[in-house]
């Protein structure tokens, strides 16, 4: 998780480096960092901390996902992964899903309770009574994954996972600080705590990359 410290270093980072930014970038990271910031003050609510970083993270992929996170959505999102892998020479990335975090987005790859299908099967949807069946491929799938030490697989299938968790507290489907969901909430902010500044770094060094406009840009 991120801590105040970090914050400010991070900010302190993007006030040396802003004149080489795009106004795309620019804002996108000013935006992001300010929620990181905000996030890295709630030290004992993971549950408000998990909704800054989300905020965060949205503020870095500039485009809204809770409006209409179909396919080819998650496609735009899992270029978003894929592109900042491609950066991620020092393998950041790759060191805090494979050192740091492996066997908390092991244990959030398997939760039922954040997995879309079992929802979609609870609210009576037609098309998901297999969705025992389609979280064991899905499972399965994150094992090989895992095994094989195949980054962007494991983020594609763990944000998918954090995406239902965001819902479940955006939407009100959960308790502010409530024991059911304890384990995903704690994890979900730790886990995104500690990806989303590295996420926000490699954008501010690579501002020559063509990031698209803000979906809600400044407008005078």
């Amino acid at each position: 998780m991120i801590t105040e410290s970090e914050a400010n270093t991070l900010k302190e980072k993007q006030r040396s480096l802003r004149e080489g930014f795009g106004d795309s970038l620019g804002l996108r990271v000013h935006r992001s960092i300010s929620w990181l910031q905000r996030a890295a003050m709630e030290h004992d609510d993971p549950d408000t901390a998990f909704v800054f970083l989300w905020i965060a993270f949205n503020s870095a992929y500039s485009q809204d996902i809770g409006i209409a996170y179909h396919v080819s959505e998650k496609g735009r999102f899992k270029s978003f992964l894929s592109t900042l892998l491609l950066f991620d020479q020092d393998d950041r990335i790759y060191h805090l899903v494979w050192t740091r975090f492996p066997h908390e987005i092991r244990l959030i790859l398997e939760n039922k309770y954040v997995f879309g299908a079992f929802w979609n099967h609870q609210n009576g949807l037609e098309g998901y009574d297999d969705w025992s069946d389609k979280l064991d491929a899905s499972v399965k799938k994150a094992k090989v994954a895992l095994s094989e030490k195949d980054t962007e697989r494991v983020l594609n299938e763990l944000f998918d996972r954090l995406y239902v968790l965001r819902n479940q507290i955006i939407h009100g489907g959960s308790t502010w600080a409530g024991t059911v969901n304890r384990a995903q909430v704690h994890d979900g902010s730790e886990i995104l705590g500690s990806l989303i500044p590295v996420f926000v770094e490699l954008m501010m060094e690579n501002p020559k990359h063509p990031w698209k406009d803000p979906i809600y840009p400044v407008i005078n």
